[in-house]
């Protein structure tokens, strides 16, 4: 069984946090590496964040310093945290079984005075 399903989006003012989470089926958490991955409006889509099976993780040059990834495997759930975000932070947020093309419909993040 495949599944990845993402939440936890929502419409915050600049500076704020948001808290992502992507609930993935087990067989896909022990194997896969997670990415995180985000598409503006009309543009293509972007690298956020890995995390690999062993517990490494990688973030996106974009939002180094402002996002984190983690995950839980007693939840098989991929979290990201995203902090100060910004305008341009506004994006669907996507999480993804990387080299599989699996991933999950997204969550919408909205940053906007």
């Amino acid at each position: 069984q495949v599944q990845l399903v993402e939440s936890g989006g929502g419409s915050v003012q600049p500076g704020e946090s948001l808290r992502l989470s992507c609930v993935v089926s087990s067989n896909i958490f022990r194997s896969y590496t997670v990415a995180w991955y985000r598409q503006p409006p009309g543009q293509q889509r972007d690298f956020v964040a890995f995390s690999f099976p062993d517990g490494r993780t990688d973030i996106g040059e974009t939002v180094s310093g402002r996002a984190s990834i983690s995950r839980d495997s007693a939840a098989n759930t991929v979290y990201l945290q995203m902090n100060n975000l910004a305008p341009e932070d506004t994006a669907r947020y996507i999480c993804c079984a990387r080299y599989t093309g699996w991933c999950g419909p997204g969550t919408q993040v909205t940053v906007s005075s």
